[in-house]
Order: C-alpha cells, then sequence, then structure tokens
C-alpha cells in the first residue's frame, strides 16, 4: 500500500492560503504541512504583538488553518467564525475588539493556555477538522527590516531601512535587501522534521520579500530546505505587488538564489497568461535546475489572484509524478 506524498508549503497571508485550497482541491493523495511565516507585525496580529506581547502573530497561522478546514458544515461554519472580523461599534472611543479576527483571539488564548504554539495549533486544527498540520516558521515571532531605495520620493537616490513587515509591504521604494531580526531564530523543530521526512517542498506564491523569502532566512530552516531529499516547486505570482515592484518574474527567481544561493528547485509552475515573455523566465528557472510548467492559474474576473481550484488542477501531474 503506497503512503501519501508528503508536501511541505511555505508562505504566508492569501498566497498560502490559495496554495492549501489548491492542495486540497487537487485530490491528490497528500499529507500537508504548512510551515508559516512569523513577521506580521500590522493589523490584528501587531496590536497582539504589541499589546499581549504575542509569541507568535496568529494571523497568518489562522489563515492557513482555515484553508485547510473539513468540508463538511460543522467544520466550515468553524472556520467561518475564525476568519471572523469584530466591526466597529459606535463613533465614541476606540472598540478593543475592534478590527482583531476571532481566530487570532483563540490562537493567543491557546498559546496562553497551553504553553506551546504547536500543541495550540493541533488543538485549534481538530476544531475544524484540518486536512494536514500548521506550524510556525520560527519558535518566536521576528522582525522584518528592508534597505529601500526611493522610499521618501522627494529623494529617490537615497536608501534608508524600513522595519516591521507591514512596512516593508507597503513601501513606495524599491526594496534593494531584507533581513530578519534577529539573524538567526530558532526553527521550530517539528517544521524541521517534516522537511527532512517531505517529498515535495512548496514555495509561493505570497508575497515575495515578507512571506515566501523569509523561510530561506533561518540558517536552521535553510539548511533542511537543502538538505531534504523531497524535490522543490516554486508557484510564481501573477503580479508585482508594492514590495516587489520593478522586478520581473525572473527577478523573483532569482532572489531566491540570492537569499539561499545552494536551493535547487524541480519546477517553476506560472501563469502562462501573466508570465510575460517566458524566455527569461525559462533561462531563470534553468538556473535554480528547474523545468517551467505554464498553467492556466488566474481567477477567471482578470484580476491578479490565483484561483485555487485551477491551481489544484495544475498541480496534479506535477505532484502525482511518480516518486
Amino acid at each position: 500500500m503506497t503512503r501519501a506524498t508528503r508536501v511541505v508549503a511555505f508562505g504566508g497571508g492569501h498566497g498560502l492560503s490559495a496554495s492549501l485550497r489548491a492542495l486540497r482541491l487537487s485530490k491528490l493523495d497528500l499529507d500537508i504541512t504548512a510551515v508559516v511565516t512569523v513577521g506580521d507585525d500590522g493589523g490584528s496580529s501587531g496590536r497582539l504583538r504589541a499589546e499581549r506581547d504575542a509569541q507568535l502573530p496568529p494571523g497568518d497561522l489562522r489563515q492557513a488553518l482555515a484553508a485547510l478546514a473539513d468540508d463538511d458544515a460543522t467544520a466550515q461554519r468553524t472556520a467561518q467564525l475564525l476568519q471572523h472580523r469584530f466591526a466597529a461599534v459606535g463613533s465614541g472611543d476606540p472598540d478593543p475588539l475592534s478590527g482583531h479576527a476571532v481566530g487570532n483571539l483563540l490562537l493567543l488564548g491557546l498559546m496562553e493556555l497551553l504553553g506551546d504554539p504547536v500543541v495550540a495549533l493541533e488543538h485549534a486544527g481538530r476544531m475544524v477538522g484540518a486536512h494536514g498540520r500548521v506550524l510556525p516558521m520560527a519558535c518566536h515571532a521576528v522582525g522584518i527590516e528592508a534597505e529601500v531605495r526611493g522610499a521618501d520620493p522627494d529623494r529617490p537616490q537615497e536608501t534608508v531601512t524600513v522595519r516591521g513587515q507591514h512596512q516593508v509591504a507597503i513601501t513606495t521604494g524599491h526594496v534593494e535587501a531584507v533581513r530578519l531580526v534577529p539573524s538567526a531564530p530558532p526553527a521550530c523543530p517539528d517544521a524541521l522534521a517534516a522537511i527532512a521526512e517531505a517529498d515535495w517542498l512548496i514555495f509561493g506564491p505570497g508575497s515575495w520579500y515578507t512571506s515566501v523569502l523569509p523561510h530561506l532566512m533561518v540558517p536552521e530552516l535553510a539548511g533542511a530546505i537543502v538538505a531534504s531529499p523531497a524535490r522543490r516547486l516554486v508557484t510564481l505570482n501573477l503580479a508585482a505587488d508594492n514590495e516587489t515592484f520593478g522586478m520581473s518574474v525572473a527577478d523573483h527567481l532569482a532572489a531566491l538564489r540570492w537569499y539561499l544561493p545552494a536551493l535547487r528547485a524541480d519546477v517553476v509552475l506560472a501563469d502562462a497568461k501573466w508570465v510575460g515573455e517566458p524566455e527569461p523566465v525559462h533561462h531563470a528557472a534553468e538556473a535554480l535546475g528547474a523545468r517551467l510548467v505554464l498553467a492556466p492559474l488566474a481567477v477567471a474576473d482578470g484580476s491578479a489572484r490565483h484561483d485555487p481550484e485551477s491551481l489544484g488542477v495544475a498541480l496534479v501531474p506535477v505532484l502525482g509524478a511518480d516518486r
């Protein structure tokens, strides 16, 4: 009897959620582990880090749990509850619940109650009947800093340090380099074990500098990724965002090698419509040791968002290949 294909997906936010939903929709026999970035310092997660000294920002972890939730009515209603965000009430003093997602508060409470974020995530996973595990990339929250040229439009040639994941994500300048603070955070041991046992490692889609690349900057994770016998898949974004403004599709692949020169990939998956001229992307994929696979991945309304069902269809011949 053949075992399930072990897949580890790296990322955060909406990009990782789309990837996880696609893996579920592929109907392949998969053992899924999501390894989630822990640098978020905006919105609800940022408030919980500042006000409660949260060990981990819960927002991206919550979204991954919701993406892996079982299809039965109770699990889906619970997933909807995790995603429910409290709206502001009235126009007086700020409402302390306003802007918080229920799942963020739940995960914070579980982490405080159980004292172990992995145990807390496993419990939350059981609440939604998760088809897979959700793990943080590091044991504690990290900071993200970037060197950005032209962040001040009045001084377009000046390079300044932009601090915080949220500020890096919304910067209007050109990101020259990005780093973690601290530079060598302790990796989650369960994530290291999952990488060592994986058949496939999946990077992207997602915000390149704040959701995808941070995993390559954690020394223990980077070492495990390079040493893993797994094959590697890179799913490219459909369009540049603020933090990657001015970068070509091929530049996204080059950035992977810049931050982890020993990284090799087997497949680069991109949308045939959004990739533009494929030749530079083909050469950038070859530089990683990968072949370029083009497929329709975007939603039908023309916006730059991955459609989980289309992405799931494209993943079948890649992940379903003989191991």
